[in-house]
């Protein structure tokens, strides 16, 4: 059966892997922004950290 409510760590998993996707799609286009987007997913990571 699939579960209807994520709970806070999966919000925040799957926020952290679309960063990091973000990231790695404008690494070739604007590099400040890619850059910008793996410190914002390094930010959610820390908190991920923190739950456990």
């Amino acid at each position: 059966m699939f579960k209807l409510f994520k709970s806070k760590k999966e919000k925040l998993q799957a926020k952290y892997e679309k960063l990091l996707k973000e990231a790695h799609s404008l690494s070739t286009v604007n590099r400040k922004l890619s850059d910008q987007k793996i410190f914002e997913a390094e930010e959610v990571m820390k908190e991920i950290e923190r739950l456990d």
